[in-house]
């Protein structure tokens, strides 16, 4: 047995999330059916953490172990052969045996993309969340700075699955803009349930003139979900980087 790690990218709109569960297709099961489609055993998938239905990744993370006398290049190819429509591997390697996907993160980044135009678009909807409304970037860029640092994010995240405490970092956010597509960019430590959804949520209203930007600071000070923005749609998040500390062979 050999412990295997891949990146990945999926669409996710064709899965209800990551998590494997019965009567649904997810991104876990599609693994695992492949792999034991190509080596006729049933093995269990790591990712490095759950997205939701709709949420997408660019570079998502995973870990199994495997029993097969394939080569990693061999048996990325076979593995993408195998793969239904919507999921593909990019890259996958033969890593130390201590190495779990998601017990050996140490942050995640993350983008949120919105699409800004009087008139909704004709299609790509289930790739971005489409706002009719004008976006003032620059007080959405304020309201932002009161996230960055170490807080507890009770304000900002939906009831999900327990969890010891709503403290986290985040350690970047920044928001973009290319013609009609405004992108909010963030990386952390770690992020609770809907925490980056909330946060597009907010920082949406902020940008509409529904929320003061010095506002943002006192809904996180709050701890209360009542006080933040809505969940912004699924369609437009995408996990898009897993951080690793260097002595666990990340990927280049």
């Amino acid at each position: 047995m050999r412990n295997v790690r891949v990146r990945l990218a999926y669409d996710g709109s064709k899965f209800f999330g990551w998590q494997r569960q019965a009567g649904f297709v997810s991104v876990q099961e599609a693994l695992e059916d492949a792999l034991e489609s190509l080596l006729g055993d049933r093995v269990t998938v790591h990712g490095s953490g759950r997205t939701d239905t709709g949420v997408h990744a660019l570079d998502q993370t995973a870990s199994f172990h495997v029993d097969t006398a394939l080569g990693d290049e061999r048996l990325l190819h076979a593995l993408n052969a195998h793969l239904v429509d919507g999921v593909v591997l990019h890259a996958l390697e033969t890593c130390p045996d201590d190495f779990h996907a998601r017990k050996s993160a140490r942050g995640k980044r993350y983008v949120y993309v919105v699409w800004s135009s009087r008139f909704r678009p004709p299609f790509g909807r289930e790739f971005v969340h489409w706002t009719c409304a004008a976006l003032d970037l620059t007080a959405m860029r304020r309201g932002a700075a009161h996230l960055v640092g170490e807080h507890d994010f009770s304000a900002f995240a939906s009831a999900g699955s327990p969890r010891a405490s709503n403290v986290r970092r985040v350690s970047s956010l920044h928001l973009f803009r290319r013609r009609h597509a405004i992108a909010i960019a963030v990386q952390g430590s770690g992020f609770l349930y809907n925490m980056v959804r909330t946060i597009a949520g907010t920082l949406l209203e902020v940008g509409q003139g529904k929320v003061a930007p010095d506002a943002v600071g006192t809904i996180l000070a709050s701890r209360d979900r009542a006080q933040a923005g809505p969940t912004a749609p699924a369609a437009g998040l995408y996990l898009v980087r897993v951080l690793y500390p260097p002595d666990s062979g990340e990927f280049p």
